[in-house]
């Protein structure tokens, strides 16, 4: 029996599809009570699995080598929490004509936030590019947040303290870092039996982003964040956030290249210095504001989705470019993709 393949006649790429099917069910029907409790508990489970098999991919040398690369990481930081928060200042001209005080407020939260880990690794990895610095890149851009997010809210949105949290700091390292670091131990044992099934990590790599995007948008029904904007605010607020998408989009692919890093490492620049964490933002947010953190989410809630629709096109057009000349004897990037490659590419 031949396998289904998707049209290529097609333009919409089918992983765009299952976002925006996974949205639609959580408009009609929203994880709820106990069901909310469920889809958040198998999120964070989804999430801790991938970066156990990440870890039992990835070898330590691998492993160090993407910790060496501290060009890229500077890179990648300077992007999430300096560019960004420019652009997010820049933007305050736009008020009241496109966006009122508590969107801008909220924009302006979304420029703050960390990197995504889990879908900046998974994008990459299906466009052949560094894995290795992508996942050291998003984990270091997850814990420099925890401490600089708040430190920048307070100054830039006139917050006060109450921004630091212990206990985000330990549900980070025990959801990323501490199934990393088992996959780790382990791999010496399990390493060759997932090495020969990387297709499963690529179902557990796009199943783990429907999850979350499920359950956050779940989250959004059920608190009412939609019925709180108006639909000319709401078109505005996306409008300015495709526009700052793009913006960082093309000035981390060209910035990259301007400042003559190869082409798998301006992928991982690309993917984790132009998204931004819902995980992350959700629990500060909800420090930092308080009971107004549903409406000051909202920006940050239709970026991270917008991100992903984005970021799955790019990474699939990215997986079809030719190898390149240099990669035909494979350096430590290379072998590290193809290490930890997730199978997603298509042929």
């Amino acid at each position: 029996m031949k396998r289904l393949k998707w049209p290529s006649w097609l333009p919409i790429d089918p992983y765009i599809l299952l976002l925006l099917g996974t949205v639609g069910l959580a408009a009609l029907l929203p994880a709820r009570d106990a069901g909310a409790e469920v889809a958040s508990g198998a999120s964070t489970a989804a999430i801790a699995f991938l970066f156990f098999l990440y870890g039992a991919r990835l070898s330590t040398r691998e492993a160090m080598d993407g910790v060496r690369h501290w060009r890229l990481h500077l890179t990648v930081l300077a992007s999430t929490f300096l560019v960004f928060p420019l652009l997010g200042l820049a933007a305050r001209g736009l008020e009241p004509v496109f966006l009122d005080h508590s969107l801008y407020t909220g924009l302006l939260f979304l420029t703050l936030v960390p990197s995504t880990v889990q879908s900046s690794i998974a994008f990459t990895s299906m466009a052949r590019g560094n894995v290795p610095a992508a996942i050291c890149a998003g984990s270091f851009s997850s814990l420099v947040g925890i401490v600089l997010t708040p430190l920048l809210a307070a100054v830039l949105l006139g917050g006060s303290g109450g921004g630091f949290s212990a206990d985000s700091l330990v549900k980070i390292l025990l959801q990323l870092l501490a199934p990393f670091l088992a996959g780790q131990l382990l791999r010496r044992w399990i390493g060759g039996f997932i090495a020969r099934h990387r297709k499963v990590l690529g179902l557990v790599d796009r199943g783990s982003i429907l999850l979350v995007v499920y359950t956050a948008f779940s989250e959004g029904m059920v608190e009412g964040v939609w019925h709180q904007v108006s639909p000319e605010r709401l078109g505005g607020l996306l409008a300015v956030e495709v526009v700052l998408l793009a913006v960082m989009l093309a000035l981390t692919w060209y910035g990259s290249k301007a400042l003559r890093f190869g082409r798998e490492d301006r992928i991982a620049i690309q993917f984790a210095g132009s998204k931004k964490s819902l995980a992350s933002g959700l629990p500060m947010a909800s420090v930092l504001f308080g009971a107004d953190a549903s409406l000051a989410v909202l920006p940050l809630m239709l970026f991270h989705q917008m991100q992903l629709m984005v970021c799955a096109v790019i990474a699939k057009r990215r997986s079809r470019d030719p190898e390149p000349a240099s990669s035909l004897t494979p350096g430590p990037a290379a072998a590290s993709r193809i290490a930890v490659g997730t199978g997603t590419r298509s042929d």
